[in-house]
This record gives C-alpha cells, sequence and structure tokens, in this order.
C-alpha cells in the first residue's frame, strides 16, 4: 500500500487522476450511477454518506448532482487527492468533510450509507477485511455500502485471460500502449482477489445480502447491508 500512496501523494498525480478510471474501466459512468441508485434505495433523498478512498472526487461530484440533500465525509490517505476533490466538487464542496487518513480516522457515525470505489485491492486480504469490519460499525443498521475494485479470478490460464482483456479494453479507449502495458504490470502486482474471496470477505465483515450488481471485464461491485 505505502508504494501506490507514495504515487497518489504525489502532486502531479491529482490533476490527471480524472482521465484514467473512465478509460480503464468498463461503464465508468453508469457504475458510478448504479452505485448511487443502490445507496438511495436505503438512505433516501437526504443522507450523510460514507465514502472511502474519495481522492479525486470523481464519485462525490456524481452522487452530488444526483442528489443535492446528501452530504458527505470523504476519507482518503492522500492530501493531494483530497484537495483534487475539492476542486473537482465545486460549490457542492460545501457538502463535504474532508478527512485525510485512513478509514480510523473517520468519525464513528453512523452514516446512511457508504461506499468504497476502485480502492479495495490496495490492500492486503486481511487489512481489507479490518477496513470491511471499520467501515461496517460506522453504518446505522441495514444501511447499505457498495463496494467496486479489481477482482478476477486467479487461477490460471483465466488470470492471464482477465488481465489480456484489461489491457486491451485500454488500448481501446486510446490509451497509449505503453501506458496501458505499465497499468498491467501494476494490477499484476496488486493484492487482487478471486470474485468469491472477495464476496466471503464483506460476508465475514459483516454484511448481509450480498450480492453483485456490476462486472466489467477484470472489475467487480457488490452491494451489502450492515
Amino acid at each position: 500500500m505505502n508504494a501506490f500512496l507514495d504515487f497518489f501523494n504525489d502532486p502531479a498525480t491529482a490533476p490527471r487522476y480524472a482521465e484514467g478510471p473512465p478509460r480503464f474501466t468498463p461503464g465508468f459512468g453508469d457504475m458510478q450511477t448504479m452505485t448511487a441508485i443502490l445507496l438511495a434505495e436505503r438512505a433516501g433523498p437526504e443522507a450523510e454518506v460514507l465514502v472511502l478512498g474519495a481522492g479525486g472526487g470523481l464519485e462525490l461530484a456524481a452522487f452530488a448532482a444526483l442528489f443535492p440533500r446528501w452530504r458527505f465525509v470523504a476519507v482518503d490517505p492522500a492530501g493531494p487527492m483530497l484537495a483534487q476533490a475539492r476542486e473537482v466538487m465545486g460549490e457542492a464542496a460545501a457538502r463535504a468533510r474532508f478527512v485525510e487518513g485512513l478509514i480510523e480516522d473517520a468519525p464513528a457515525g453512523p452514516f446512511a450509507a457508504g461506499c468504497c470505489l476502485l480502492t479495495l485491492h490496495f490492500l492486503e486480504s486481511g487489512e481489507r477485511l479490518e477496513t470491511l469490519r471499520a467501515v461496517r460499525r460506522r453504518l446505522a443498521p441495514g444501511a447499505p455500502f457498495v463496494a467496486v475494485h479489481c477482482s478476477f479470478p486467479q487461477a490460471e490460464p483465466d488470470r492471464t485471460t482477465w488481465l489480456d482483456r484489461y489491457e486491451a479494453f485500454a488500448l481501446v479507449q486510446g490509451v497509449d500502449a505503453q501506458l496501458a502495458a505499465r497499468a498491467r504490470a501494476v494490477t499484476t502486482s496488486l493484492p487482487v482477489l478471486d470474485p468469491a474471496e472477495d464476496e466471503a470477505l464483506l460476508r465475514e465483515a459483516g454484511f448481509g445480502d450480498v450480492s453483485l450488481f456490476y462486472a466489467g471485464f477484470g472489475w467487480r461491485g457488490w452491494v451489502g447491508y450492515a
């Protein structure tokens, strides 16, 4: 995690961040919209939402536009990325509290909903489980939680096949071949889990009624309830 945190703490990373997710994550915009819909099913139109890994602000801006009465606690360990989130949100940043740190640094809640998008794949299995447990403790009973991150079969030859598809999607989106290859190499080094393991961690952390709602090549998204 520390090596990746150094990357996100680089002031040069934050201004360019918004270019990446749509080019590497199939259906990125629709995934954010689906996340907001799933959260709103139980949180309603006026709620305080915990957003873990909020640096860059892309989901914050999307949620704020869809639900103008939502308030946010935005947590991220990278200061430059949180600064970028404030900028991306514009006037809606007044509805957010920004916390530089990890989930342990977030308020106790209880929050009406929570999410963690494109982040948990940076954490080893044990740290991921403890993070999920800490999120659940901060959610109101029955509150929805959405997690989306890299998750694909880890046994060969399937692992290589999914990495090939990840790289091919980036190339079709216009990503430079060298950059796409570097992104593949980074993904190879991440502690990615098999989807079945990811779903099991959510259940072990105490989330119920866990179900898959999004799959885009090497990405998966689940919703569960505290």
